[in-house]
């Protein structure tokens, strides 16, 4: 999480979109950032509990695959709503699936069936696979950029993750004429991300502030 809103405060300098695939430990799930952690320590017997600095719900970690996208504002995607930022963030998503020979649809509107969890329903356009949802999605936007963090759960059987990043990549590429290049953060960047953690996420008053 550290790292993810170094990467939107340093959209200015970095100048260029960045994809981060990353993984966590144990069985953490993740909340969101306006969410009340009593609320969410209800919800879930999962921990630690981490609050985000995007929106939406609470979200599992314990077997998902994760990501998460920062664009400059110089970057056409940064002027989108945020429903069509959803929508085309999931078509992308639902393309990929496809390359792997997977059908999936975008859910036509919400259903929620426990209110504050991310997975216990789709919300409009989330991606749905027989049925039910496997990814979604929030987003936060400001004067530098915008960050969005992703979760895939229940991923349909006999597809490795890393087999899943590099459909992704393939079909950013196919759309868009996408060109990815290796990128390494620079110490700055590590910095940040280390100074955010230590005052921040890895802090049990700030994850329970609310």
């Amino acid at each position: 999480m550290a790292m993810d809103e170094a990467l939107l405060e340093s959209a200015p300098r970095l100048g260029r979109t960045v994809l981060r695939f990353y993984s966590w430990q144990g069985t953490p799930a993740s909340f969101g950032f306006a969410q009340k952690y009593a609320e969410v320590e209800r919800l879930t017997a999962l921990r630690p509990l981490i609050r985000r600095p995007t929106g939406g719900g609470l979200v599992s970690h314990a077997s998902d695959w994760t990501y998460s996208l920062v664009f400059p504002t110089a970057d056409a995607w940064y002027s989108l709503r945020a429903a069509e930022s959803y929508r085309r963030l999931h078509e992308w998503i639902q393309n990929a699936w496809g390359r792997l020979g997977v059908p999936t649809c975008l859910a036509p509107a919400a259903c929620k069936e426990t209110p504050g969890c991310c997975f216990s329903g789709p919300e409009k356009f989330d991606l749905l696979f027989d049925g039910r949802k496997i990814a979604g999605a929030a987003q936060r936007r400001s004067r530098k950029g915008l960050l969005i963090q992703g979760s895939l759960q229940g991923q349909p059987p006999g597809v490795a993750e890393s087999d899943w990043q590099q459909a992704l990549c393939h079909a950013a590429n196919d759309a868009w004429g996408v060109r990815w290049e290796p990128f390494e953060p620079d110490a700055p960047l590590n910095d940040h991300a280390e100074r955010l953690d230590r005052t921040k996420y890895s802090r049990p008053e700030y994850n329970a502030k609310r």
